[in-house]
């Protein structure tokens, strides 16, 4: 079968405490967000996909992902 089977996509909740100051740029973001898309999302929808893009975007991160890995970060895009 060329089809990999399919990675785990359970949601998994995790709770955080926030700075009031960060917690207002999130909302500033969604408001944002919303300009330029034209489309209203909730902080908290918006939250995975910020930290997906911060992740991916972080070359030491993955430098370091794929050092600790084996050279496969195992994650399906």
């Amino acid at each position: 079968m060329k089809l990999a089977k399919l990675p785990d996509r359970t949601p998994v909740k995790m709770n955080v405490v926030l700075a009031p100051s960060l917690a207002k740029r999130l909302c500033e973001y969604a408001d944002f967000y919303a300009e330029s898309y034209g489309s209203k999302e909730e902080v908290a929808e918006l939250i995975p996909f910020m930290l997906e893009a911060f992740l991916d975007s972080d070359a030491d991160f993955r430098r370091g992902s794929k050092k600790r890995h084996g050279g496969s970060m195992g994650v399906a895009s």
